[in-house]
Order: C-alpha cells, then sequence, then structure tokens
C-alpha cells in the first residue's frame, strides 16, 4: 500500500502561503523539496518509480483566490451583457426586491469579508505574482502599465488591490472652478438636492442625504438659505474672531444675514461606482478643510447593480465613513461605502482608524465621531490629495454646495454650477466632474 505524505500548511497563521523552514535555506531547494510529492512503502521500505514523475500541489489560499477570480470574472460578464441590452432598448433599471435580497440578510458578510481580508493579505511566492495579477487584469480590465512597482513588488493582493500609480498617470484638472472626481470608477447619479428631494439609488428606491451622512451632519445647516453669508456676518462683527462657518453655525445655526448679495448656493450630489478592477484610493475633489469624520458600522452588502436594484437604503445600511468640512462654495461631504470583501476602509489622514470590526449589535449605537480641529482649521487638504483607500472596488457619494444664481456676468458666463458628466460615463481621477465661473 502506498501514500502520499503532505507537508503541514500554515496560511493564516503567518499570512504565507508555504511551509515554515529554517533560515538561510535556498528557496528554490525549500521549494522544490516541500512541493513534490514523497511516496513511501510500508511492507518494504521502498522508494517511488522514477517514472510516476512528482506531482505539483497548489497550496489552498491560491486555490481559493483563483476560484474567486473565475467566479468574480463570470458574473461581471454576465451583468455587463444584462446592463448592455438594457441601455440597447433604453430601460431604465427600476428597484425590484427579490429572494436574493432576503437571502444576504441572513448571511454574515462582515465575518466573510474579515476573512477574505486575511486570504487578500496572504503573501505569494514572488514567481507567482505576476501570473495572479496579471489574471486579475485580464478578468476585471485593469491597466497594469499604470502601477508604480513592477508586480513582483506587491507581496499580496491586498497591495495590488491598493497599488499607487505612476507619477502623471492621473493629472488633476487645473481650473480651478472645477470639483474633480475623487476616484476612477462610474457615474451612476448626480443632481441638485432641492427641498424635499432625495438621492436616487434607482428609479422606485430613493434616500436623504441626512440618513447617509448622519443626523448631526452640517448638511442641514448648510441647505439653510444663510450659509454662505455667516463669514460675512462674522467679519461685520465688531471684535468677533474668523471661526470657521461650521463652528458659528453650531453656536446659532438660526442667525440670518438678509443683506446679502453674495450668490445662492444649492446643495448637489454625485454617486460614483468603483469597480473591482478600478483604481482603488479616494483622493480630495477640491481644496477643502475636513473637520469631522464619522464611521457608521453597518451592514456590508454588495454594491453591484442588483443589489443597487434589490436592496433598499444600500449605502445607508451599508458600513461607511463620512468626512464633512468646508470648501470656498460651502459645505463639503464625501461618504467612502463599504461592500461584500471590502470591510476595510483606511483613511490616510487618519491611518489608525479600523473598520469592519467584530461587534454584536450593528445599530445599536450612534456613529463614532471624530473632531479634526488642529488650531480650529481642521485637516487641510488640496485638490489631488489621497483621502481614502478601498481593499477593492465601491462607492464614493459625494455632497456638496454649489453656486446657483443664474446672472450672467458681463461676458455671458453664468455662475451656476453645472455637471459636465452624463450617468454611466467612465471618469477617472482628476477629471471635472462640473464647473462654474466666477
Amino acid at each position: 500500500m502506498r501514500f502520499r505524505v503532505f507537508p503541514k500548511w500554515v496560511i493564516f497563521g503567518n499570512r504565507r502561503l508555504f511551509p515554515q523552514r529554517p533560515p538561510h535555506s535556498s528557496f528554490s531547494n525549500y521549494f522544490t523539496r516541500n512541493f513534490q510529492t514523497s511516496r513511501a512503502s510500508i511492507n518494504g521500505g521502498g522508494t517511488s518509480s522514477s517514472s510516476e514523475g512528482n506531482a505539483f500541489f497548489v497550496p489552498g489560499a491560491t486555490v481559493a483566490t483563483i476560484l474567486m477570480l473565475g467566479v468574480l470574472h463570470a458574473r461581471r460578464l454576465y451583468e455587463d451583457k444584462k446592463m448592455e441590452e438594457a441601455r440597447e432598448k433604453g430601460i431604465e433599471i427600476e428597484f425590484s426586491p427579490d429572494k436574493k435580497a432576503t437571502f444576504l440578510r441572513l448571511m454574515p458578510l462582515r465575518t466573510i469579508s474579515r476573512i477574505w481580508g486575511n486570504v487578500t493579505s496572504v503573501e505569494y511566492p514572488i514567481w507567482l505574482r505576476p501570473y495572479i495579477y496579471k489574471a486579475w487584469a485580464r478578468a476585471f480590465h485593469s491597466n497594469l502599465e499604470e502601477a508604480a512597482l513592477p508586480l513582483d513588488q506587491y507581496a499580496s493582493l491586498r497591495d495590488f488591490f491598493v497599488r499607487t500609480l505612476k507619477e502623471g498617470s492621473r493629472p488633476i484638472d487645473s481650473d480651478p472652478h472645477s470639483l474633480a472626481s475623487p476616484v476612477d470608477g462610474t457615474i451612476l447619479r448626480f443632481g441638485e438636492l432641492k427641498p424635499g428631494t432625495m438621492i436616487e439609488q434607482v428609479k422606485g428606491a430613493s434616500y436623504s442625504a441626512a440618513s447617509l451622512l448622519g443626523a448631526r451632519s452640517f448638511l442641514s445647516i448648510a441647505q439653510d438659505d444663510a450659509i454662505g453669508e455667516i463669514d460675512e456676518l462674522e467679519n461685520t462683527s465688531n471684535g468677533a474672531s474668523k471661526k470657521s462657518w461650521w463652528r458659528v453655525s453650531l453656536a446659532s445655526p438660526k442667525v440670518r444675514d438678509t443683506t446679502s448679495v453674495r450668490p445662492m448656493k444649492g446643495v448637489f450630489y454625485c454617486v460614483i461606482y468603483l469597480k473591482p478592477g478600478d483604481y482603488h484610493r479616494v483622493h480630495s475633489p477640491v481644496n477643502w478643510q475636513v473637520f469631522i469624520r464619522r464611521h457608521f458600522p453597518g451592514q456590508l452588502y454588495p454594491v453591484n447593480e442588483r443589489a443597487r436594484r434589490t436592496i433598499k437604503n444600500l449605502y445607508v445600511e451599508n458600513e461607511r465613513v463620512v468626512l464633512e468640512g468646508q470648501w470656498e462654495e460651502g459645505f463639503m461631504a464625501l461618504a467612502a461605502i463599504g461592500a461584500t470583501n471590502i470591510g476595510s476602509i483606511e483613511l490616510a489622514i487618519e491611518p489608525e482608524l479600523r473598520t469592519n470590526r467584530p461587534q454584536k449589535l450593528l445599530h445599536s449605537e450612534p456613529p463614532k465621531e471624530r473632531v479634526y480641529e488642529p488650531e480650529g482649521v481642521g485637516v487641510v487638504l488640496k485638490k489631488g490629495d489621497e483621502v481614502a483607500a478601498f481593499n477593492m472596488g465601491s462607492t464614493v457619494v459625494l455632497v456638496f454646495q454649489a453656486p446657483v444664481c443664474k446672472a450672467s456676468d458681463e461676458d455671458g458666463s453664468s455662475q451656476e454650477f453645472k455637471f459636465c458628466v452624463k450617468r454611466g460615463d467612465k471618469v477617472r481621477m482628476g477629471e471635472a466632474l462640473g464647473r462654474w465661473h466666477e
């Protein structure tokens, strides 16, 4: 009787694929020795026949990764085909809950996402890395030529997901009166949030901006028609010190200056979906000051097209990180939405923040807040600065103030903010989402 003897694998203990080996040993010799099958004879201690050859066994984590790539690729092809057929027929996707949405609510998606995070953190042997990353790139249409480092220098899938790009790959729109896209992605929805209006998830399902940003959001103050004049009120007050509008708003939110001649400000929104193959880092869309961060623990439902049309209040239910602050036109908020297998949202301005932590009740406590207030100015970000990173694709929602005054200047240009993108457009980080004129 003959049997195979396998080495003991250490996959998650030290996050490496291969058995532990003595120091100073040659990797090539070690790899060859440990990944060949050993055969032994119980009866006579005989050795295996040389004609049988040597078998190669792929570690479990690698097999899981390859299978995951195949499943995701097949699903993407199917969904792209259905979406393309709908566009050709001029059909707009409508909200329609199904059994899958109910089933997802019963699944431990947060735990699954943490396990996936551990799998993607496993380090691959150098020779294997380019093959895995090229397979991923083919499946999800990633441009590997933009990667800042050679493929064999990304130790794990996670490192590859959050890779930086070569300098100059994403030029930032230089127009000071433009709002740049914070990410690579697809434009899902955009528009103006007039009083009583909501953000549309899909046709037939909407959610309020306040529910997305939180009950303590400054949005309600920003929607007050006097928000743009608070600074003027401060400057005309005797002995008044220069403060940020949000601090004055918290102290006296009902103060109005009815004599101001400033252009009126409207509140706008833009929803951008990042596919798994997109660049996964989030950048600042404008020059602004971040005053507060809110972390909402929640579910981790997928955020693909099917989930958007079957799960109500998807972005409000999911875990997310919201940054709020001020830019030259008033209120600015950026919401980074988590999703299945993307429980980890990392902030460049707060590296110690940890998301998708184990906890019993998701909605039993308010969001966790942190006020950034170094010298009263918050965290200052310039247009194009890195803000956050996703471990895979997900969604970013911008909610911001911009001019809505329709009076034209002498040269005929309008001061009104206008989006320069269309629904379904693919944008790259740094490209203009909208413009206005002074």
